[in-house]
């Protein structure tokens, strides 16, 4: 006998948008040769990819010979290259546990859940759709430096790159964690009441078009890059972007139940581990040094080594002093040394130093994260006041430093040449300032229309039946800790 059965709806809704964003690549040419962040860089379109070990063997055996040193530099930056890559993927574990601490333990499935596919989907997608869009070379579609695409998949490396100096392979890799930490922000922001089949949706749309289009503007040599607009490592192409698509997630859903009282009075919903959120936060500390001495992108030779491990110092005196002020303020502000103010505050710190960790001066690195622990802080305080529900702060501390870090950069960054005429300090702070507002713009008016339209339709948000259930049972039909333990009240 045959049982009837229906396909659920988000299968499908999410089935079709993977097919339908893949299939823009089939028939396609390859994409052009892009190296990481700012220095773009467009080959023909007729390349032919060597599929097998003997191919590449006499591709390179006829190509032009190689000098030993400069092979010796593409080894070096590629393999460090590969490992900065490593460790941003695994950043994803640091945000997991963040999300997963500082949440319900009902929720704590949905949330692994949702970790796991940004990186599934992101990945696909981006080699699909993405990378040819983040990196169009002179494929336009929309303008000069606005909206190109140069097709999907990786060139293989057959004679090395020796003009940038390392693999494509390894800079798809580092390119893709990027884009997989921007799509991860949103899932705290949303976390607790909305439907796993509408964020599957949402990431593909954000990996795959909404962060590669604004990201080539800039590190794709767009038309942002050509007014001089600088951000290193991603404080605003990547966390600014992420922070604002979370904050409309946000918005769209409402709060989560039982967050504010029918007066609009606030009631605090804690976590259920802040020992695993505070593991996250040192996962994603550690991972930050894949992510900015990462995108010094050669590493070979004295000038270099200095740079990548100049980075890494303002790196970590812009966390150190976020997590300082971000605890005084928030002393100061509710009379207890809060831990998870210290936590957020760490990667308040982080995120605003990303734009400018390799331009400016010892000093200004502490300023600027110590700035942007006092923003987690007080953006904390400015959502609760709003009534917007971001149960880890993903906003104040992605969107809103994000910003601060696009901003500091303008205020404090050694000054960038446009066609070899030295910006004045002026100049560059508008060329910042209107940049950083540009993409923040767009990343929250496209995802606001999205989640709205899933709105819309009934299935952006579970119901408050599931909701109060847990998405863990309501979403997956499963727990993450044993039932005894659940019932036992050791795990709320």
């Amino acid at each position: 006998m045959f049982h009837s059965f229906r396909v659920p709806l988000h299968i499908v809704m999410c089935t079709a948008v993977l097919m339908c964003l893949g299939m823009m690549g089939v028939g396609l040419p390859l994409a052009s040769v892009a190296s990481a962040q700012d220095e773009p860089v467009a080959v023909s379109m007729d390349v032919e990819v060597a599929t097998d070990a003997g191919a590449v063997d006499a591709a390179v055996e006829e190509a032009a010979p190689v000098t030993e040193g400069a092979s010796l530099d593409y080894t070096i930056n590629t393999l460090i290259m590969f490992l900065c890559a490593v460790l941003v993927l695994f950043m994803q574990a640091g945000f997991a546990m963040v999300e997963v601490g500082l949440n319900s333990a009902k929720n704590t499935v949905n949330i692994l859940a949702k970790n796991v596919m940004d990186l599934g989907v992101g990945v696909i997608l981006f080699l699909f759709v993405g990378w040819g869009i983040m990196y169009p070379g002179d494929f336009n579609i929309i303008g000069d430096g606005i909206l190109g695409y140069a097709g999907p998949w990786v060139d293989r490396d057959v004679t090395p790159n020796l003009e940038y100096g390392f693999s494509h392979s390894a800079d798809f890799l580092f390119q893709v964690a990027f884009a997989a930490t921007a799509a991860t922000i949103v899932s705290g922001a949303v976390a607790g009441r909305m439907k796993f089949g509408a964020y599957l949706i949402y990431s593909a749309f954000l990996t795959g078009l909404i962060y590669p289009i604004s990201g080539g503007w800039k590190w794709g040599g767009g038309f942002l890059d050509a007014m001089g607009f600088q951000d290193f490592a991603g404080s605003v192409v990547v966390h600014a972007v992420g922070g604002f698509a979370g904050l409309a997630g946000a918005i769209a859903l409402g709060p989560r139940l039982g967050r504010y009282t029918s007066d609009g009075k606030s009631v605090p919903l804690p976590g259920h581990n802040i020992a695993f959120a505070a593991l996250g936060v040192f996962i994603l500390w550690v991972g930050w040094y894949g992510f900015n001495p990462g995108s010094q992108l050669t590493y070979s030779g004295a000038a270099n080594a200095e740079a990548t491990t100049y980075i890494a110092l303002t790196t970590t005196l812009a966390a150190a002093a976020g997590a300082v002020t971000a605890l005084v303020t928030g002393w100061a502000l509710f009379g207890k040394p809060d831990l998870t103010m210290a936590l957020n505050g760490v990667l308040g710190g982080l995120v605003a130093i990303t734009a400018n960790c390799d331009r400016v001066s010892q000093g200004e690195s502490l300023l600027i994260g110590a700035i942007g622990g006092a923003l987690v802080v007080l953006g904390i305080v400015l959502l609760d006041k709003v009534k917007i529900d971001d149960p880890v702060g993903a906003w104040p501390v992605h969107g809103l430093c994000g910003v601060w870090g696009g901003l500091a950069t303008g205020l404090f960054g050694e000054l960038p040449e446009v066609n070899d005429v030295l910006l004045s300090r002026g100049e560059f702070i508008w060329v910042q300032c209107l940049s950083t507002g540009v993409i923040v713009v767009w990343a929250f008016a496209t995802m606001a229309i999205l989640f709205f339209a899933l709105k819309a339709i009934g299935f952006l948000r579970v119901s408050a039946e599931h909701e109060a259930a847990g998405l863990d049972i309501s979403e997956h039909g499963m727990h993450a800790y044993p039932s005894d333990v659940i019932a036992g009240g050791a795990v709320n």
